[in-house]
């Protein structure tokens, strides 16, 4: 195994390439497809009550992702390192941009949202099993460590892991949306008509946002980039792939909802999804939906909890935080320290409850860094005309353009119409800038 010296006094082992494109896909549609696409139905429903704008809101919006994603699988493939989106702010705009990333990605978006998903799981087992207060708790810690544990035991595994809960996962699903197209029990004719009075563009955006959160997490992917087989190949096609199916299950799911009931039971339906499952599976749809969202957040965790770390690692390696994050297990070769670290940090945000208080800033602060990213694609073709490129994006300039232009008007229109949260979340962000100058100064690296 070779080695690579990226500071001074820092030497730290290059990950092993192990992961192949079935692990790439897996990672993305495991952490994406969480519990959002049983939810957020009947927003975009209150927001746009049109089965066609519903249905284009959640195909343009997986469309955007899709030319975020060969953004980020143009760097990907350029500088395939472990890092993702660190790397390549690092790259185009200096390691202080890098380093606000990272430092946001691990405190406020990846820990936070591991916290509120566990504690979610031990809310969705109730369904089950009752559970008070403290036993919820307890199974929250005991899904993170019991995930942890596999991931720190071997990449192998954790990938294994996340391969089965996502199989188990879209099994799910199909079974709840395949249900909704069986002989009589799509009962209700779709209505393809336009509203008569048109529509807002502000409906669009706020049905947008909605959406936005369903298909968050696709970027994390690239925090692997360092560990995947032939990434110049397996980078773009994974994350080409992985996006593509999760539209097409998402597309799926809102065709089949509407199938069964009209968009103003949608728009005036808790849990859209629950209401579908029970109306076409009968008593048992509860215990299907219920098993369903359990292994939806069990896949997200488990891919939060491998990619995580990876940031870490690289952040490490070039000597930005402590350099025990930056090595390898000397038997299982995983990020044990940071593995250990993400445990211990997940598990107090879920004890002491401040994970309610982290997350509402995480969606902001993430497309502000994706905006950001994909922007760094035209900034390294002018920076380096000359640097091999194994794949370059298709529609360039214009989709990361777009992508920009959609990512800032998302972080601004929030920031409007929620000032409080989002001025938080970017004075977490600038909170990393004095930690950065401080570390470099007690570093010596000033």
């Amino acid at each position: 195994m070779s080695t690579i010296r990226t500071a001074p006094e820092i030497e730290v082992v290059r990950l092993p390439r192990t992961l192949g494109l079935l692990d790439s896909a897996a990672v993305i549609v495991g952490i994406v497809i969480g519990a959002g696409i049983f939810l957020v139905p009947r927003l975009v429903a209150q927001a746009l009550p049109s089965a066609p704008l519903i249905l284009a809101v959640w195909i343009i919006t997986g469309v955007l992702c899709f030319f975020g994603a060969l953004a980020y699988a143009e760097m990907g493939a350029m500088m395939p390192e472990t890092g993702g989106h660190y790397v390549y702010l690092s790259e185009c705009y200096g390691p202080l941009a890098g380093f606000l990333c990272g430092w946001t990605f691990t405190l406020v978006v990846m820990w936070a949202a591991i916290a509120w998903l566990a504690v979610n799981f031990s809310i969705t087992l109730q369904y089950f099993i009752p559970l008070n207060a403290v036993a919820s708790k307890l199974i929250a810690l005991a899904l993170i460590v019991g995930l942890s544990l596999i991931n720190y035991r071997g990449i192998r595994l954790g990938a294994a892991a996340q391969k089965t809960l996502t199989a188990l996962k879209v099994f799910g699903l199909a079974v709840i949306v395949g249900s909704a197209f069986l002989p009589g029990r799509g009962t209700v004719a779709i209505d393809w008509s336009l509203p008569r009075g048109g529509f807002s563009w502000s409906a669009v955006g706020l049905a947008m946002v909605a959406v936005v959160l369903c298909y968050d997490g696709w970027p994390c992917f690239s925090y692997m980039a360092g560990e995947i087989r032939n990434p110049n190949r397996n980078i773009p096609l994974g994350l080409g792939l992985g996006l593509a199916f999760v539209t097409t299950i998402y597309v799926l799911a809102n065709v089949a909802y509407l199938r069964v009931l009209p968009v103003g039971v949608i728009a005036s339906t808790g849990n859209t999804a629950a209401t579908v499952a029970a109306r076409t599976l009968g008593t048992a749809g509860g215990a299907v939906l219920s098993l369903t969202v359990l292994l939806s957040i069990a896949g997200a965790i488990n891919g939060f909890i491998m990619v995580a770390p990876r940031l870490c690692f690289a952040m490490a390696r070039d000597g930005l935080i402590f350099e025990k994050l930056g090595a390898l297990h000397p038997r299982y070769q995983t990020m044990s320290a940071g593995i250990v670290a993400q445990a211990v940090w997940t598990s107090l945000l879920v004890l002491t409850g401040s994970f309610e208080t982290l997350v509402p800033y995480a969606m902001i602060a993430a497309w502000f860094f994706y905006g950001l990213t994909v922007a760094g694609v035209t900034i390294l073709r002018r920076k380096y005309p000359e640097r091999a490129r194994p794949y370059r994006m298709w529609g360039y300039p214009v989709m990361p353009c777009l992508f920009t232009a959609v990512a800032a008007w998302f972080v601004i229109n929030t920031w409007i119409t929620q000032p409080g949260p989002s001025t938080i979340a970017f004075l977490i962000i600038a909170s990393g800038i004095p930690v950065y100058y401080l570390w470099r100064r007690v570093s010596g690296r000033a």
